[in-house]
């Protein structure tokens, strides 16, 4: 195939995937969907913060050299090997030579297929081939395999890639490159799943949160090692099971890696039907959300889950600066909640789920300090007294990898479809697209919420069609919301619900509401219940450039608290005036994010 006529198939297949993103509803054969995703093809982000982050790191990730990026693997092949060293992480001496190049070729196929974008494409299939071009005879992709440290690890991110190229860029060649990689990484393969011994003890590898992308590369390749491996890997004993029990495995786990393998969770529910699994991720969510999160969303202060009722959470803010590991954990928390969505009938607890989801968005992957252009990127989120946001000490870390992936999937977190229509899950502003009933659907949001309360729906319809929009009402919501449409009174939603608005709808309609909030405060532990973060409807207020001690001083917070801005208030304490803020509009101030309260 020549050069020209692989980009015209490509257009060719981003336009098919455009036109078709609306699909028709077809039950999952095996584990039952109730909700399904969008495909990236059909939502697009509009002006706000987190278009504006997503743009920022589109253009960053893009900008990335090829050359660079591919230079360990043809270094290990024997090949001509232009470019600058990486550095860090990703050096042929490095911690994990190579070990992301798998996601950014999958945040960069995601972003090219939501923003259209022919350029993420094209740097996609030129980053695959070229890495084609490194396996030679024995397929060997693994960096390291005299010493067997990160197998598994560098693996799975390979698979993504792979799938997200062929899937979401048409990479034609990634389908025949996942059963090569396979076939190259057999050798090194452990013959059954193993779990990783805590934060620093070997070995670090991980088999358990391999699953989910096996299954995934079996559905793409029909290769049914793929699923022989997937069911393998799944962390039964140790893991799944006692969760679907009601046990609590928790404790003491490191914390990104066993959340992300509950996506496994979720992907092995899909795939083999096993309600196990299925039972296993609500048990999960709940003590995730209820003994192991700050309020920010995020969990696993030093990587590690915390004993619940022992005050650990407290304990930490003075004990370490890493509270949590912000794109790699936001990624396992998002897929986490998308997945639990989808497969639970309850439409409050989707409610809920969706309110976890909006505060880990606003709260931790919103806040991260943006990378620079030589390898320095952010990794953890700090909560304790007079923090500020830092990079990473070693360049181009694991957390660089989730961090495209994670927003990249911001389209996804927005809506889900319904046999009956789609679920408004986050109010942002962006544009859904489908078809239902045989006509084409447009659905735009405009908003500045959070830091407004108005949100507007704007439709557009090819015909008059029925189907039934299910709006959040946040559970925290400090009263029900009513809604308009066409400027008159329809309905109001009770907090904790979904506000369901079934009607004939024609183009031009339009649905008004407000979601109304008030400052709360949110104990860090239920042994520490004056010790208090600063809520504002989703999103964690900081104290700005606080005095040393103010942490530790009494304030009655959030009662004295003036408006001073759009997003900002003050509080005059003791002669002191102290600047409070949305956590994720702090740039390189100092912050608090708990407070005193007696």
């Amino acid at each position: 195939m020549t050069e020209t006529s692989r980009n015209i198939s490509r257009r060719s297949f981003i336009k098919a995937a455009a036109a078709t993103s609306s699909f028709s509803w077809l039950p999952n054969a095996e584990g039952q969907e109730i909700v399904r995703e969008f495909p990236y093809s059909a939502v697009q982000l509009s002006e706000g913060p987190f278009q504006q982050q997503y743009d920022s790191l589109h253009s960053h990730y893009l900008s990335l050299d090829n050359d660079r990026l591919l230079k360990v693997y043809r270094q290990r092949a024997g090949l001509s090997a232009p470019g600058l060293d990486m550095g860090g992480w990703y050096d042929l001496d490095g911690f994990v030579p190579g070990h992301t190049l798998g996601q950014y070729i999958s945040g960069l196929s995601r972003m090219g297929a939501s923003a259209r974008d022919e350029a993420c494409h094209q740097k996609v299939h030129d980053l695959v081939m070229g890495f084609a071009a490194t396996l030679g005879p024995k397929n060997t992709s693994i960096l390291r395999p005299e010493s067997n440290l990160w197998t598994c690890y560098t693996l799975d991110k390979h698979f993504i890639g792979l799938i997200d190229s062929a899937t979401l860029s048409n990479v034609q060649e990634s389908k025949e490159l996942l059963n090569r990689v396979l076939d190259g990484a057999m050798p090194l393969l452990p013959k059954s799943g193993r779990d990783r011994i805590g934060k620093k003890s070997p070995p670090y590898d991980e088999t358990y949160v391999m699953p989910e992308n096996l299954f995934a590369a079996h559905e793409l390749t029909g290769n049914p090692l793929f699923k022989e491996l997937a069911i393998r890997y799944l962390l039964d004993k140790d893991f799944f099971d006692p969760l679907s029990r009601g046990g609590d495995p928790l404790p003491g786990q490191h914390a990104y890696s066993h959340a992300i393998a509950l996506s496994s969770g979720g992907k092995a529910f899909l795939v083999l039907g096993d309600r196990k699994y299925q039972i296993a991720l609500q048990q999960a969510f709940r003590l995730l959300t209820t003994e192991q999160q700050f309020s920010s969303g995020g969990w696993g202060p030093d990587e590690t889950f915390v004993e619940p009722h022992k005050g650990q959470l407290y304990a930490s803010l003075s004990s370490t600066v890493d509270h949590f590991e912000t794109p790699c954990g936001a990624y396992a928390a998002t897929k986490l909640v998308r997945y639990l969505m989808r497969i639970t009938p309850d439409a409050e607890k989707r409610v809920q789920y969706a309110d976890y989801l909006e505060r880990v968005l606003y709260n931790t992957i919103l806040v991260v300090k943006p990378p620079d252009s030589n390898g320095d990127y952010p990794y953890y989120s700090t909560y304790s007294s007079t923090a500020s946001k830092v990079y990473y000490q070693r360049k181009w870390p694991c957390c660089s990898g989730t961090l495209v992936q994670t927003v990249a999937d911001y389209p996804l977190n927005i809506y889900m479809r319904s046999a009956k229509g789609v679920d408004v899950n986050l109010f942002i502003p962006s544009k859904v697209s489908w078809v239902q009933n045989g006509a084409e659907i447009s659905m735009q949001q405009e908003t500045e919420y959070p830091l407004q309360e108005r949100v507007l729906i704007r439709l557009k319809t090819s015909k008059p069609t029925e189907f039934t929009l299910n709006i959040r009402v946040p559970s925290w919501a400090s009263d029900k919301v009513s809604f308009k449409i066409n400027q008159k009174v329809h309905f109001s939603g009770t907090p904790g619900t979904y506000a369901i608005l079934r009607r004939v709808w024609t183009s031009g309609d339009i649905i008004e509401f407000r979601v109304p909030y008030q400052f709360r405060t949110e104990p860090i532990d239920d042994m520490h219940p004056d010790t208090v973060a600063l809520m504002w409807g989703p999103v964690q207020y900081v104290a700005l450039n606080p005095p040393g001690d103010y942490a530790r001083n009494p304030t009655i917070v959030p009662s004295s608290l003036k408006q001073s801005g759009i997003s900002s208030f003050v509080e005059n304490h003791s002669g002191r005036l102290t600047v409070f803020v949305p956590f994720f509009q702090v740039q390189n101030e100092t912050y608090t994010t708990y407070f005193s309260k007696a």
